[in-house]
């Protein structure tokens, strides 16, 4: 497990002492948030691309990772990276299409 740093230690601690309450979003807001979740998951077009074999089994194995299907992972990685949310994150396995592992990876 992570080592927690002061900030969430800070959380923990009041969430275990029973400092801290739930609240529930005003409804503007709760609006608000169902219409992003709403349009985010709209899938109302279908595309269809070629890839080489190594790149699927490497989106493959990184779906696996996150515990989603392959499809759902593709579909989320175009998503943040058509909304300029995309973060890369080294994966711990190598890749099929270059043979480096994630981790050896210069950012």
């Amino acid at each position: 497990m992570k080592k927690l740093d002061k900030f969430e230690a800070d959380i923990l601690a009041d969430y275990e002492g029973g400092e801290l309450k739930s609240t529930s979003p005003r409804k503007s807001d709760l609006a608000k948030f169902k219409a992003a979740a709403s349009a985010t998951f709209i899938k109302d077009k279908r595309i269809n691309i070629r890839l080489s074999s190594p790149d699927l089994m490497d989106i493959q194995a990184r779906a696996l990772e996150e515990g989603i299907p392959y499809q759902t992972f593709i579909a989320s990685v175009l998503h943040k990276y058509a909304s300029g949310r995309l973060v890369e994150k080294p994966s711990s396995l190598t890749n099929r299409s270059t043979g480096r592992s994630g981790k050896s990876r210069a950012g």
